[in-house]
């Protein structure tokens, strides 16, 4: 979500601060800004829009030192009032924050009743303004005191006009990374910002503090004892932001899918076909102690776990479900030691995602995490991680990195079921052999999307647009039209089609349009029936099936197998309709990348 950069060495700052912020602007965004200091005299400009626009402030912003940030609204309009950095009532303090003050509200009060006079409606001015209070010349104790009185989650990056030629930073629950080199020292919430410019990097742990100066970094406790950190290896960001050629990074992205899945899979899978998970901490013993498996993620990782939740179900015959991150701690689940939870994360740091993973272990239960970013705090924290193979994903909506997931979910759970014994080494062969072609059956899709912008003409031309599917194909369906509502802004709904007449059916008329995915051979008629039954009633369809009569035919598959091959369909549809609707495919409205706050 938010941004932060930070940088302290010999160079001009103001130029560092917005190329970092520009790297960061996948993240989501709605302003931005920076402070720059020289020789105490603080500057800070604001802009509404893309970092970008902190570029004809550039010149005119001379220091060696300096912070900015990129807002993504959670507390206030997206202003120029709002945006980071924010300054204390007497200038002593300039603070950029990610994350969310859950008690911001009650310290306002306090610090309004002290006579401290707020210009925002954020919450992140709230700890300016605190710092300011508990203000005694001792700067890491003041930031100490301070961080005690805060309840939430925080990234901070923190300037002092008494103390001009360093930055003190902090975090908890959200990240924050700084580096080292012979030029300076930088911070920033993305280790992909800074990777480029560090010859060491390092990761800021929960409740730790740290001073930036040009030729050090040091790390502190809350109580001020000294920590020493362990670097973070840098080779693993992949800092590419070259669209290659295509008019958006999505479509890009979409056209990489082949490669993400294949390595992904070329590291769990070995020259002889064997499922081989690096680092996985599953005995046989440990796997067939398990009673249920929960797979926990949000958006798109979400729809990947009700795949997994599916499959488990059919090839482990364990119990076996899908939450969303944001509500499974407030269902007071069942959890114990014979309890296996899956989260998945692109970035390894969704708050609400984490969040569910600490309950769990403190439930004892064992956790298995799928990310795509390595020295992420939800890799780290897990009890076995197995990574995927993305690569950087810049468009904020994802396709690479959810084809990769969701390759990993089905590795896994044949993985599973040969070790708890319910699958055969034969069948384990059989499928494992599916999976691995899955790449070059994505690429016969991709060699002709001209028929996908054909189609987004009857999309665009709908007021009303329902996705059905049954079984796997209902996992599809579910991610295909979060997808088109992602980026194309209209709005349109996903159901098992059996419940397309328990109520949604009133919706349908001549301006309506259903997709229907029908890959199973089991379920298709009884799907085939429920499209019959919008089109009665005047509704237009398209059917993505692997059957000649489909308006789409994708290439025939294990139906288990069919949501990746169908979904690359609906990925071009999405993508075609936003950009007959002239809407910001890369970085549609209100949205953000990586969700660090609850």
């Amino acid at each position: 979500m938010c941004g932060i950069m930070g940088y302290v060495g010999e160079e001009n700052a103001a130029d560092i601060i917005i190329d970092g912020l520009e790297k960061l602007e996948y993240r989501g965004y709605d302003s931005a800004g920076m402070a720059v200091t020289d020789c105490g005299k603080l500057a800070v400009k604001k802009v509404v829009g893309s970092p970008s626009g902190l570029r004809k402030f550039s010149d005119g912003l001379i220091g060696k030192i300096g912070i900015g940030h990129t807002r993504w609204a959670t507390h206030g309009a997206p202003t120029v009032e709002n945006a980071h950095p924010h300054c204390s009532m007497s200038g002593l303090f300039t603070v950029v924050h990610n994350g969310i003050i859950e008690n911001y509200a009650e310290l306002k009060a306090e610090l309004e009743a002290d006579g401290y006079i707020f210009k925002s409606d954020t919450d992140t001015e709230v700890i300016a303004h605190l710092l300011e209070k508990e203000y005694n010349r001792d700067l890491k104790g003041t930031v100490s005191a301070a961080l005690t009185k805060l309840k939430g989650s925080y990234a901070l990056g923190i300037l002092c006009a008494d103390y001009p030629d360093i930055i003190v930073c902090a975090k908890l629950s959200s990240p924050l990374f700084a580096g080292t080199s012979s030029g300076g020292a930088y911070l920033a919430s993305d280790a992909s910002a800074i990777a480029s410019r560090c010859d060491r990097l390092y990761r800021l742990g929960d409740g730790e503090i740290g001073i930036l100066a040009k030729d050090s970094f040091k790390v502190y406790d809350i109580d001020g004892c000294r920590i020493r950190k362990s670097e973070v290896k840098i080779k693993s960001y992949d800092g590419t932001l070259d669209k290659g050629g295509y008019e958006h990074f999505m479509l890009k992205e979409i056209h990489e899918q082949p490669v993400a899945v294949r390595r992904t899979l070329s590291e769990i899978i070995d020259e002889k076909r064997r499922i081989k998970f690096k680092n996985f901490k599953m005995t046989v013993q440990d796997a067939k102690k398990i009673q249920k498996i929960s797979f926990v993620a949000c958006g798109s990782a979400y729809h990947v776990g009700m795949v997994g939740a599916y499959a488990c179900e059919r090839f482990l015959h364990i119990n076996s479900e899908a939450c969303v991150a944001s509500e499974y701690r407030y269902k007071n689940p069942v959890i114990n030691e014979n309890t296996l939870v899956v989260v998945i994360s692109q970035s390894g740091e969704t708050a609400d995602t984490l969040a569910a993973l600490r309950l769990a272990k403190r439930s004892g239960a064992k956790v298995v995490s799928i990310v795509n970013v390595e020295n992420s705090t939800i890799a780290q924290e897990s009890d076995s991680v197995i990574f995927t193979r993305a690569g950087k994903e810049v468009a904020v909506a994802t396709t690479k990195a959810y084809s990769a997931q969701l390759a990993v979910v089905y590795a896994l759970i044949l993985y599973l079921a040969v070790k708890v014994g319910t699958m055969n080494r034969k069948d384990c062969d059989s499928y494992v052999g599916e999976l691995c072609v899955l790449p070059e059956k994505i690429e016969q899709i991709l060699s002709d999307e001209s028929k996908f912008e054909k189609l987004a003409d009857t999309v665009v031309d709908s007021d009303y647009i329902c996705f059905i599917g049954r079984g796997f194909d209902y996992c599809a369906v579910a991610e295909a039209s979060l997808k088109l509502k992602e980026v194309s802004y209209i709005p349109c709904e996903s159901y098992p089609a059996g419940e397309l007449k328990h109520g949604t059916i009133s919706l349908i008329d001549e301006k309506s349009l259903i997709i229907a995915m029908c890959c199973s051979d089991e379920l298709r008629t009884k799907t085939v029936s429920n499209i019959n039954e919008a089109t009665a009633r005047g509704a237009r369809s398209i059917t993505i099936s692997d059957t000649e009569d489909a308006d789409i035919q994708v290439p025939k598959i294990a139906d288990i197998f069919s949501v990746l091959i169908e979904v690359i369909p609906s990925q071009l549809i999405a993508y075609y309709t936003a950009k007959k609707r002239n809407c910001e495919i890369d970085k549609p409205r209100n949205l953000a990348k990586s969700v660090t706050v609850e």
